[in-house]
């Protein structure tokens, strides 16, 4: 980190400790964040902190964060960054006001405007078909992509949670099975998801063929040569989605992994489903995220370009 001389920020400037390593380790202390949030913390101080050193900034004024606001959109970088940055920003002042260290000058700072359209395609059922219909089922990691595509694009999975995915995991629930999963920022597997009969005859098919395995081995395995029968990372699961998409011809930087859990809900809705059960079934906090897609699939079937088109032609 950047060594930044920082001073309360009132009319007689008293000396402070410079921000050293010592002094970030305490606001990560304080924050008692997860290693993922920390890790984003760490590199947007480090940006900010640069930024200031490189201007010969020992002491910063608001107007100093708000030029640095404006450099990274400058930059070309993301608004979603931007705003991770700022909010890092925004949380360490807080703490240093708190600790007497500094005045919080990112108080109510603006971050980015963030778009709500989705970043992600999804994909029509005929879609779906199609890049089912193209995976082969004669070899073991045929059987497990298909097994693994059928599972998130029927659950809306994020790709994290078919990671941490166990063998033990598949339970019975009812009259049917469950998959027990770890979501997005839980410490465990308290939540579930309903696995439908073909889809679970999938499964079942790919262990089959893989072997015994304890209720601890990962759900979905490696068939990479350095990591063979271990935990799939993210970055292989999104990986043999895009290839089975592109397999059904179907090549896009829209088109992720991550449009498997959009094609779930979005088809979810067009079934007829109301908001309350798809926002339980997808699992988002807040209705108003669910609200998002039915927004995106009312602009699609609104017809009143069409009818002023008639008026005229």
């Amino acid at each position: 980190m950047v060594e930044t001389s920082l001073a309360l920020t009132q009319d007689t400037l008293a000396p402070r400790p410079a921000l050293t390593a010592d002094l970030y380790a305490r606001f990560l202390a304080y924050l008692d964040a997860r290693p993922k949030t920390v890790e984003t913390y760490t590199k947007a101080l480090r940006q900010l902190f640069g930024y200031f050193s490189l201007r010969g900034i020992a002491q910063p004024r608001r107007e100093d964060l708000i030029a640095f606001r404006e450099e990274l959109k400058a930059s070309g970088r993301k608004p979603a960054t931007v705003q991770a940055y700022i909010t890092a920003a925004r949380l360490f002042f807080a703490w240093t006001a708190q600790e007497g260290l500094y005045g919080n000058i990112a108080e109510k700072l603006k971050g980015a405007k963030l778009d709500r359209e989705h970043k992600r395609d999804y994909l029509t059922s005929g879609q779906v078909k199609e890049v089912l219909g193209g995976i082969e089922r004669e070899s073991l990691g045929g059987l497990r992509d298909y097994a693994l595509v059928t599972l998130m694009v029927t659950s809306g999975l994020r790709t994290v949670e078919v990671i941490r995915a166990d063998v033990g995991d598949l339970r019975t629930r009812g009259d049917g099975t469950v998959l027990y999963i770890q979501g997005k920022g839980r410490d465990e597997k308290a939540d579930y998801v309903k696995i439908s009969g073909p889809v679970e005859k999938a499964i079942r098919a790919y262990l089959a063929a893989r072997g015994p395995a304890d209720d601890t081995a990962p759900l979905f395995t490696s068939g990479a040569n350095k990591n063979r029968g271990g935990r799939m990372t993210t970055r292989s699961i999104s990986r043999i989605v895009k290839t089975k998409m592109a397999g059904a011809g179907l090549k896009s930087s829209r088109l992720t992994a991550h449009s498997l859990r959009h094609t779930a809900v979005t088809l979810s809705l067009l079934a007829g489903k109301d908001l309350a059960e798809v926002q339980q079934f997808a699992r988002h906090s807040s209705i108003n995220t669910t609200l998002i897609y039915a927004h995106h699939l009312e602009r699609a079937a609104n017809t009143c370009g069409e009818a002023v088109a008639a008026a005229i032609f």
